[in-house]
């Protein structure tokens, strides 16, 4: 059976809020300021997009648009059009008891359209132009098409035509390993985050400072993971790594939102294998209390 859209909801709530609490260089977290956002605009978006994104029986595309509607109605910016592409296809597969990739394959013109109107709405940052399929126009009528053509400079495009394989292949495991380590369930998330930044080139970074930026914050996260223990609760070094990114204007919101992706995949396998999914139930011990901060997706 598949899950309960008021209990999917709740385990997109949790994964949001989770990766809120970690310390992720260059996003927006509970430990430093930032920017040109909150850190309480993340929280807003992730209680008021909840419900779209796990509306029961609705469609891809129609879960990305509501969502990204509610989240523009109440906080004016885009916080989280990445985080709703990589949810909904998760989301729906779960409600549904079937597979994310039987989900992408049942993508239509319906779906394109809410898609192509939600990433309108949201304007991320640095989307520039596109010589086919460009979101400006009128939507194809395959979404997939769509995702394809982009997917060689996008993340979020590849996970469409790749059935989200970047969650199997670095976010899942740098989870389990983190957990096997016995780190902290914060620390776990920073695992996930660093993971990314250093296995795949920030599509947010591309898109604002390009492929040759893009290449050097991914090699100097893998330098800094491969020197860290998560375990000592390294703040200093990642604070360090979190101000000099800041203060070059980078901000790698991809690896945010697949963080969150992955936080919310795990969560919803570990409930439909009927286990205790682990809801976020507020900052947990040792976290400040989180201060004005931005990010961007």
């Amino acid at each position: 059976m598949g899950l309960a859209p008021a209990l999917v909801a709740a385990l997109y709530r949790s994964a949001c809020l989770a990766e809120l609490d970690a310390l992720k260089p260059g996003n927006v977290h509970a430990y430093a300021a930032g920017h040109r956002m909150a850190v309480a605009d993340f929280v807003t978006s992730a209680e008021v997009s909840a419900p779209p994104l796990a509306a029961a029986g609705a469609r891809v595309g129609a879960r990305v648009l509501g969502a990204v509607a509610a989240t523009m109605e109440a906080v004016g910016q885009n916080t989280n059009l990445g985080i709703l592409l990589l949810c909904a296809p998760l989301a729906r597969a779960a409600e549904r008891a079937t597979s994310v990739a039987a989900v992408l394959a049942d993508l239509d013109a319906r779906d394109s359209q809410d898609v192509f109107a939600a990433i309108r709405r949201a304007g991320p940052g640095g989307l520039g132009q596109a010589g086919r399929h460009d979101v400006a126009e009128a939507a194809p009528a395959s979404l997939l098409d769509a995702m394809a053509e982009a997917a060689p400079r996008d993340a979020i495009a590849r996970a469409y035509v790749t059935d989200l394989a970047d969650i199997d292949a670095v976010g899942l495991p740098a989870l389990a390993a983190a957990r096997a380590a016995g780190l902290a369930p914060t620390w776990c998330t920073t695992a996930v985050h660093l993971a990314y930044l250093a296995a795949v080139e920030d599509s947010h970074v591309r898109r604002k400072h390009g492929p040759a930026v893009a290449a050097a914050v991914r090699a100097e996260a893998e330098a800094l993971r491969a020197g860290l223990d998560l375990g000592a609760a390294p703040v200093a070094a990642l604070l360090a790594f979190d101000r000099d990114l800041k203060e070059r204007g980078i901000n790698p919101g991809t690896s945010a939102d697949f963080t969150v992706a992955t936080l919310f995949a795990d969560a919803l396998r570990t409930a439909r294998a009927g286990g205790h999914a682990g809801l976020h139930a507020g900052a947990r011990e040792g976290i400040p209390a989180a201060r004005d901060n931005a990010d961007g997706t």
